[in-house]
């Protein structure tokens, strides 16, 4: 999310820091270009308005045309302004991700229209409270409308290792929210998590549903689950709900397909109400929660290492690691260790995720796209490891010309791609031994770039130091 506007962004503070000294004209010329920039990225124009206004009341000062850096200074001042446009700032500092605040058990009303996602992210939500938060959960579809969708909800309740609320033909929708929240009291439930049924577009007859189990369930939070990819159309939705339904939160689904984030940026500003969750792909672990300020980074090229630190956190296995950079710190890295790398390494998402909250990523785009990276080539050198005797892993001089041969041959792939996961394999071992020689007194003195083997490069062909 946010590709587009980030790497228009950057090209607008790139200039400015190539100038020095500032002057009002070269602010309110880069002022233009954020507008248009923003309005490329389908934010809502009243936001821009406001948000462009806010920055060029704090950038056309004496604390910034006359800093020693006014263009960090500008970048700052957009920086704080994006914050407060995507529901941060010191004026809202509200706690992102779900409030449980509450009496067990506490009913989470989940809303919004059909093909949103709405019913997989109750069940990812089920998912991060049993997991993360060690809560008893009970899936409920209210959902008597669309055909399967209480047995949809039923199938990830088991792919979550949750409880459902067992179906009864026939009941309405209020009738199997009272079922659920009675079955939640006396099995002891910590949440109850109520799956309403979504139209194809709003109408009246949706709002009245909707309208009426909260009433009857009054939900400590209702969560509206919207499509990223929809663009306008999911902040009008969400204005729509807010106004007739009234919503405590937004959960923004398919980030991942959304390069532009326009509504994100618009949401919190339309609707009043914070976007609590974001979703990106159809894994029930891919659910994240919002905040403003890394976001923010995100857009201006300064990465997310703390959202890159929870996200390795929550996915690597610790002991595993330990042992791996213990065989490390002697020189026994095997490629049976390098497939343990790659696994875990995929498990905390795809690689062009991982590498977006890296700071100053953005520069390198072209070059990490050129080189393909996705999680189809992690898979593609675990094949081919996989394909390898235990002999060969353990010793990989062993591996010549006939034995690459059977090798692509069993893991589906090509000589080529052989050649190349034992050159990464050859450069990393380097790097290892390196790392040992050095110590760390002379790692400190040389600094990475005494790390790297001889002749290596980046993709496109640039040397890494």
């Amino acid at each position: 999310m946010f590709e587009a506007l980030s790497g228009r962004l950057n090209g607008v503070f790139d200039r400015l820091r190539r100038r020095g000294a500032l002057s009002e004209a070269d602010v309110q010329e880069a002022l233009r270009e954020v507008r248009v920039a923003l309005l490329e990225a389908d934010v809502a124009l009243p936001v821009v308005k406001d948000l462009t206004t806010k920055v060029r009341e704090r950038a056309i000062g004496q604390e910034v045309l006359k800093s020693v850096s006014p263009a960090q200074q500008v970048i700052k001042v957009v920086h704080d302004a994006l914050v407060e446009a995507l529901g941060g700032g010191e004026a809202d500092t509200g706690a992102r991700g779900l409030d449980l605040n509450a009496p067990a058990p506490v009913p989470l009303l989940m809303v919004g229209l059909q093909g949103s996602g709405k019913t997989t992210t109750s069940g990812k939500i089920a998912l991060r409270l049993k997991g993360r938060d060690k809560k008893k959960v009970l899936l409920a579809s209210l959902d008597v409308h669309r055909p399967a969708a209480q047995l949809q909800l039923e199938t990830l309740a088991k792919q979550v290792g949750v409880a459902s609320l067992p179906i009864v033909a026939g009941q309405t929708p209020l009738e199997i929210a009272a079922r659920a929240m009675d079955l939640a009291r006396r099995e002891l439930f910590d949440v109850v998590v109520l799956d309403t049924a979504g139209r194809l577009a709003i109408d009246e007859a949706l709002m009245a549903e909707v309208a009426a189990v909260k009433t009857f369930a009054r939900p400590h939070e209702t969560l509206l689950v919207v499509d990223a990819m929809t663009g306008q159309d999911a902040v009008n939705t969400a204005r729509a709900f807010q106004d007739k339904v009234g919503v405590s939160g937004i959960v923004m689904t398919r980030i991942d397909g959304d390069a532009r984030g326009g509504a994100a940026l618009s949401m919190r500003a339309v609707t009043g109400a914070p976007i609590k969750l974001l979703g990106a792909g159809e894994k029930l672990d891919a659910l994240e929660d919002f905040h403003p300020d890394r976001i923010a980074g995100r857009i201006l090229g300064m990465g997310d290492i703390v959202s890159l630190v929870e996200r390795a956190a929550e996915t690597i296995d610790r002991d595993e690691a330990e042992k791996l950079a213990a065989r490390m710190q002697k020189g026994q890295f095997s490629l049976e260790d390098y497939a343990s790398q790659l696994k875990q390494i995929g498990k905390m998402g795809s690689l062009s995720g991982i590498l977006g909250m890296l700071p100053g990523i953005g520069k390198m785009k072209q070059q990490i796209e050129g080189a393909n990276l996705d999680n189809g080539m992690l898979k593609r050198q675990a094949a081919i490891i996989g394909s390898m005797t235990p002999q060969e892993r353990r010793k990989p001089d062993l591996i010549k010309a006939s034995r690459k041969k059977r090798i692509a041959a069993g893991s589906g792939t090509s000589v080529q791609e052989v050649n190349k996961l034992l050159k990464n394999f050859d450069d990393m071992s380097a790097m290892m031994k390196r790392m040992n020689k050095l110590g760390q007194k002379g790692l400190m003195r040389g600094g990475l770039g005494a790390l790297m083997p001889k002749g290596m490069q980046l993709p496109g062909g640039r040397k890494p130091f």
